[in-house]
């Protein structure tokens, strides 16, 4: 399934990218596709190069591959978050959480500027993954297991090649924070969610 996805993405991630966005701003659909190609796709097939050549090598190497990429993820989006940081204090709303105010006027304070818009959409579109990659495999019959490994794949997205497209094919750099929001939020989300399926074992794992 990831692999589909991954090869897929050349093609639908810069046609969706021009039909949502084309109207707002001039998008190369071409040269999209050649980054998204990079920066997907050939690490893809690099590593069954790896794989099939020196397997000995990579398996030396497979346990902290998912450090590395949680790190690289954490800087890239650092990077963001530095890059924007007068853009975002002036985005912050003025009312501090550690204010009087009582917890609905907080979050409609937060909500009531671009940043707080961000984060919501952000967490809404990881949420509707986790969901509708869950609610989908159940229609369709798959086994709590595989219905659970669905919902991750679904919900959790590549916000590393969001901000390396934002960062080399946009020049504002505030189009690359949704995706290193999204970086840091999906992970939380991700991790949690992982957490609690991890303490609740299936109970009935066959076909439905």
């Amino acid at each position: 399934m990831t692999m589909c996805t991954t090869i897929a993405s050349v093609l639908v991630t810069p046609l969706l990218t021009k039909y949502l966005a084309g109207t707002y701003v001039p998008i190369d659909a071409v040269k999209l596709s050649i980054s998204t190609l990079q920066v997907v796709v050939a690490p893809v097939f690099l590593g069954s190069f790896f794989q099939s050549t020196v397997p000995a090598a990579v398996q030396v190497v497979t346990p902290y591959a998912p450090l590395f990429a949680v790190l690289t993820s954490s800087l890239l989006a650092c990077s963001v978050f530095s890059e924007n940081v007068v853009r975002l204090k002036t985005l912050m709303p003025s009312t501090s959480f550690t204010s009087d105010l009582a917890p609905n006027l907080q979050m409609q304070a937060l909500l009531s500027n671009e940043l707080g818009i961000t984060i919501l959409s952000v967490v809404l579109l990881h949420s509707a993954g986790f969901f509708l990659g869950y609610a989908y495999s159940t229609i369709f019959g798959f086994r709590e297991t595989q219905r659970r490994a669905i919902s991750i794949e679904v919900g959790m997205q590549n916000s590393s090649l969001g901000v390396v497209l934002a960062a080399s094919h946009f020049t504002s750099p505030m189009v690359a924070l949704p995706a290193a929001l999204s970086a840091v939020i999906m992970n939380i989300m991700g991790s949690s969610l992982g957490f609690i399926w991890k303490n609740i074992k299936p109970v009935n794992d066959q076909n439905v």
